[in-house]
């Protein structure tokens, strides 16, 4: 076989400079759906490809974080006060500014546990349970708010 028919490097072009190519092929084209354990490294990894389940929750979250935050508008319109004291400090000001600081913060923190959801903490729980966790918390802050907002007598929802 000659020089010239030789087959070209794959390696020639430099991944590294087509970065949005590269993520958005990597994502429809993930190459490690399961965690390669190294004998040194059995503790950490991580992968390409999340469990289908971590979407749905991911997906509830925020749909309750934002329903968090129309429903913690309408109680302070009727008098409540903000506890967490760093939406405390944003909720001055637009409703559109408070929603999307919420949202921003929620999602980035989701997102976080979600590209860690198979590592243990303290060797013994897995970080998705956390996910799991706030489900449930954002689940339970909407119905007390939902509470709340009837107790109130506050008609109208939307």
């Amino acid at each position: 076989m000659s020089e010239s028919a030789a087959p070209a490097d794959r390696r020639a072009a430099d991944r590294r400079r087509r970065r949005w190519w590269s993520l958005l092929y990597g994502g429809f084209h993930p190459r490690r759906r399961g965690a390669r354990r190294l004998e040194g490294e059995a503790h950490s990894f991580a992968l390409d490809w999340h469990a289908s389940h971590l979407l749905f929750v991911s997906i509830s979250i925020l749909l309750l974080c934002t329903g968090d935050a129309f429903l913690t508008l309408k109680l302070l319109s009727a008098g409540a006060l903000e506890v967490n004291p760093v939406m405390a400090l944003v909720v001055g000001g637009d409703a559109a500014v408070f929603t999307a600081c919420k949202t921003a913060l929620t999602g980035s923190g989701v997102v976080l546990l979600v590209a860690v959801a198979r590592y243990r903490f303290m060797r013994r729980i897995r970080v998705e349970m956390a996910l799991y966790a706030v489900l449930c918390a954002y689940l339970a802050l909407v119905l007390y708010e939902l509470w709340l907002l009837r107790r109130l007598g506050i008609q109208g929802l939307f």
